[in-house]
């Protein structure tokens, strides 16, 4: 092997190593975009799960509210079944007092 064939040999040598270096860095840099999105994905996860956690809750506060809401609706009943028939006696009462003032002239 003479030197131009050497120095051939040596060049093609020098570009290969420099074209590793090149991929190497491209490389690090796409390595580096992946790190970033992939704390990125991460972060997005963590409040993602922070929001259902608070959406899970709130639901379960509203079904609580809805309980008690039921609860009172039920006891407002019974009451109205127990106060209304009074109500509606005393207007008989009063009506049938009214009358009686009325017509006993």
């Amino acid at each position: 092997m003479g030197d131009p064939e050497m120095a051939r040999v040596i060049a093609v040598l020098e570009q290969i190593r420099d074209d590793q270096r090149l991929q190497i860095e491209q490389q690090n840099e796409a390595l580096a975009m992946q790190r970033e999105q992939f704390a990125l994905v991460q972060k997005q996860t963590e409040r993602a799960e922070r929001l259902q956690d608070r959406a899970e809750a709130i639901q379960a506060k509203s079904d609580e509210l809805q309980a008690k809401s039921g609860e009172l609706v039920a006891g407002s009943r019974k009451v109205l079944a127990i106060v209304l028939p009074i109500i509606l006696l005393l207007v008989i009462v009063l009506v049938a007092y009214v009358a009686w003032i009325i017509f006993r002239r």
